[in-house]
């Protein structure tokens, strides 16, 4: 089930809502569990099981972490939790790819392959194991106190809103907001703005732009037109953007509906200035996590040798890479980015910033457009030949474009750098930032959000494409 579907907004969305408002506050967390393993149940009825179980075990786990005093007793039993959930990532999302390469080795020296049963993904697991870490870690480091009761548990880890494609929640963030948090009007129609607008993001335009780049992404490749294949990484890089802040934006809006503040996770990527700009603006939730969970750990900047900060980067990027899936187009992707991470350091962001600001924001995108390549081709040699189309200045400039992709595409470019612009940046300070509203701004908000709405649903109704991009991750 996914938010941009028929079945959640009209039957499992409004069901919900009505009953969680209409039973006492001892009652709101059980409802919020109980539709989260219901939304679970409808896309993965299998795994379903194994995702209760393990976390009830992790819970206990942790528990035993913070009452005990025995610093390495401490140890070994956070050892033993992040055992259990990076396990659980290691073989649900990388056992085919680790057993694929190992046929491919064997058959190098005329071996005989390992006979495999392929593992099928469970949906939001690499999301359900950031977050079982961030539990675990912090309360390890006493940053917070575990919670009490293992419903409560099972509710951070398993909440709907969040679960299957983030934002990543981070326990220390959330803890307090799960055991007792305060509700208002205001909140619930600042979440309804919200969802309202992320649904539109996801619907309106992200579902035009994957129309757009399937069709160019799944052609013949290799009798791709130059224009054809700019075209393509054009609506594929809006595609993902779309498609992932609205998600993003959907599940910060329903969060606020019934009073969680999840962190925000897009700051407007496209208008940075440098690549290590772009991370700290693209899936903020992920860059933050792997600062404080992997590259601090590591050193950080703190490490006296240049070449074991470049290390640190790299290791950290290409994790990020492996995270997003088991392919070596993943691993190549998290390479790319780090590689400019590491030219930023050394004088690649300095030039950058000294040539403009049209001119950095320019060749910024660029570069980031030449990694979605990779990110979203998992065959090497499919790459290869997409970007000598891409530079095969021999072939035509003619196009392959869908009917709509001309005014979506444009409004996409819009809303993409708005916020380069000082009026652009006031709009969406004001749409994302505001806390209070006027009445007279209440008014107006409700009136857009509801004609996005209207107009989001009847897309749903009348399209049958309405692609999932996480199911990948």
């Amino acid at each position: 089930m996914v938010f941009s579907s028929s079945f959640f907004l009209f039957y499992f969305l409004p069901i919900f809502l009505l009953v969680y408002h209409l039973v006492g506050p001892k009652l709101k967390n059980y409802v919020i569990l109980a539709a989260s393993i219901f939304f679970y149940s409808w896309g993965a009825p299998k795994f379903v099981s194994v995702i209760l179980i393990s976390t009830i075990v992790d819970f206990y786990i942790v528990k035993q972490i913070h009452e005990n005093q025995d610093n390495r007793r401490r140890r070994l039993l956070l050892g033993l939790s992040i055992f259990i959930n990076l396990g659980l990532l290691v073989y649900f999302k990388y056992a085919n790819f680790f057993i694929e390469n190992l046929n491919d080795t064997l058959n190098l020296f005329g071996a005989t392959e390992v006979s495999w049963t392929k593992v099928v993904l469970p949906i939001g697991i690499s999301f359900y194991t950031f977050q079982t870490l961030t539990y675990s870690i912090d309360v390890y480091r006493r940053i917070h106190a575990p919670l009490k009761k293992v419903s409560d548990y099972l509710l951070y880890i398993m909440s709907f809103p969040q679960m299957i494609a983030g934002p990543i929640v981070r326990f220390n963030l959330i803890a307090d907001q799960i055991i007792k948090r305060k509700e208002t009007i205001d909140e619930k129609l600042l979440g309804f703005y919200r969802f309202s607008i992320g649904l539109a993001k996801k619907v309106l335009i992200a579902n035009v732009m994957a129309e757009q780049a399937d069709l160019i992404f799944n052609s013949n490749l290799s009798e791709l037109s130059i224009g054809s294949a700019w075209l393509g990484i054009l609506a594929y890089t809006f595609q993902i953007y779309f498609d992932f802040s609205g998600y993003s934006d959907m599940a910060i809006g329903l969060g606020r509906m019934i009073g969680f503040k999840f962190p925000e996770n897009f700051n407007s990527p496209y208008i940075s200035r440098s690549i290590s700009e772009f991370w700290r603006r693209w899936h903020m939730t992920l860059g933050n996590f792997m600062r404080d969970y992997l590259y601090i750990p590591l050193g950080g900047n703190r490490v006296k040798s240049k070449y074991r900060l470049f290390f640190n980067l790299w290791i950290v990027f290409l994790l990020s890479g492996l995270w997003h899936g088991a392919s070596w187009s993943f691993v190549l992707w998290g390479a790319f980015h780090g590689f400019f991470l590491i030219l930023d350091r050394l004088f690649f962001e300095k030039f950058l910033i000294r040539i403009g600001k049209f001119f950095s924001i320019l060749i910024t995108f660029i570069i980031v457009m030449f990694g979605w390549v990779i990110f979203r081709l998992e065959n090497i040699v499919d790459i290869k030949t997409y970007f000598e189309q891409m530079f095969n200045f021999n072939s035509s400039l003619s196009i392959d474009a869908i009917p709509a992709f001309g005014l979506i595409g444009s409004l996409a470019i819009l809303f993409s750098f708005i916020a380069a612009f000082k009026w652009g940046r006031k709009l969406q300070a004001f749409i994302y930032n505001t806390e209070v509203y006027a009445i007279k701004y209440h008014l107006l908000l409700t009136i857009i959000s509801l004609v996005l709405l209207v107009l989001s649903v009847s897309a749903v109704n009348s399209s049958g494409f309405n692609p999932f991009i996480y199911f990948r991750f």
